[in-house]
């Protein structure tokens, strides 16, 4: 079925009036992503060097300080996702974006109306 003029414009209209909002969320989310990104970069220069200069001063050894930071890059990398989930999801509940469950309660929701009313049609039907 082919849309008329009208329609066609109405649907712009509606698509337009929600990319304001998705440009100022796919902004903000760069700029968190890009800072974050940033400090973690930052950061694992400043624990380089650290191990560094106590491989130098002789405080512990070549293979330890690889371990070492292996181990300290892995339990940064794991916290850092635990911390951008939580930053994303404050962001998405600030522009008040949905999730999952919410979306999943409302399914729930218009099933439980859509049965509803075939029992109220059949009811009327039969009746």
């Amino acid at each position: 079925m082919k849309k008329n003029g009208k329609q066609a414009e109405a649907v712009e209209l509606e698509l337009g009036e929600g990319s304001e909002e998705r440009s100022r969320f796919l902004e903000v989310s760069r700029k968190v992503l890009l800072a974050s990104i940033g400090a973690v970069a930052l950061a694992q220069d400043e624990i380089e060097d650290f191990v560094a200069r106590l491989v130098e001063r002789g405080e512990i050894a070549e293979r330890d300080a690889r371990k070492l930071l292996r181990e300290v890059t892995e339990k940064r990398r794991k916290n850092a996702s635990t911390e951008m989930d939580k930053r994303l999801e404050d962001l998405l509940d600030q522009l008040n974006v949905p999730s999952k469950a919410d979306i999943d309660a409302l399914g729930h929701k218009i099933t439980a109306l859509t049965h509803k009313i075939e029992e109220l049609k059949k009811a009327q039907a039969d009746a």
